[in-house]
């Protein structure tokens, strides 16, 4: 099975508009499942791996408009892993302790120790995105800030953190389905607020933002995955897909036991 090409050359152009969002990569809900469930079974004992050896860590940071799904991808993913190896980090609108720092000061604070899985649930890219589009700043700083990002990740990088950035791709019809299915369901209104309805009026701003993200900070180090995600089961495939890939390359080791170990009893 040939899933999704969620990469792309750094460089290169992308137009969001071109992608699917609705597409399944050849397979079926079904068979997706299997494989989900395949991969988080790996995820764990990779993760596991990756603890025990504690020279290295993941970092997985998760974008996407308001209900594209970056509780569910995570949630799905990170099921398995212990939770002593994995955390969530999810970035709101900053304190005015934040504030009186630059945008990254928050942001490197939560980077995985060695040994870690991070997760960012939004992340330093919305001091390109919603700052960005509600003017909070002035456009020459977050201009500036696309570099400044590449830095922060060439750094971390070249700490021993794999970055794995997923953009969860949906479409604004799909959006406007989710964000009804929240109305509808008394059990799920508590996440609908009425700024959503507002920020859904500036969908087009948010994909040029996006945009300009995801192809201004494709790094060789820290590439952006493009997931269409209309289909819940095919992003979860997709995400833990290259989550397992990433592990397996990066192939933690157990560390050596200590030495003369063998005829010791524990009385």
């Amino acid at each position: 099975m040939k899933l999704q090409n969620t990469t792309f050359k750094p460089g290169s152009k992308i137009r969001l508009k071109d992608f699917d969002t609705r597409t399944t990569s050849g397979t079926t809900k079904e068979k997706a499942l299997a494989i989900c469930e395949k991969n988080t079974t790996a995820i764990d004992e990779l993760s596991y791996r990756l603890y025990a050896e504690n020279t290295r860590a993941l970092l997985l940071v998760f974008q996407g408009m308001d209900t594209a799904g970056k509780d569910g991808a995570i949630r799905h993913v990170m099921q398995g892993v212990d939770a002593q190896a994995a955390e969530v980090h999810p970035f709101k609108k900053p304190s005015s302790l934040e504030l009186d720092h630059d945008f990254l000061w928050r942001i490197h604070q939560k980077v995985p120790a060695r040994g870690n899985i991070g997760i960012f649930n939004r992340s330093h890219y919305e001091d390109v995105l919603v700052v960005r589009v509600h003017n909070l700043v002035p456009r020459k700083e977050w201009n500036s800030r696309y570099d400044r990002i590449n830095d922060f990740e060439k750094l971390l990088t070249d700490s021993g953190i794999t970055i794995l950035k997923f953009f969860l791709h949906i479409s604004k019809e799909e959006q406007r389905e989710r964000l009804q299915s929240r109305l509808d369901n008394p059990n799920k209104r508590w996440k609908f607020s009425k700024a959503d309805v507002a920020e859904r009026k500036l969908w087009d701003d948010y994909q040029r933002a996006y945009t300009d993200a995801v192809n201004k900070c494709n790094t060789t180090q820290a590439p952006w995955h493009i997931v269409c995600a209309d289909r819940k089961w095919h992003r979860n495939l997709i995400v833990s897909s290259t989550v397992r890939h990433t592990l397996e390359k990066m192939n933690p080791q157990y560390p050596s036991a200590e030495k003369d170990l063998e005829g010791v009893i524990v009385e």
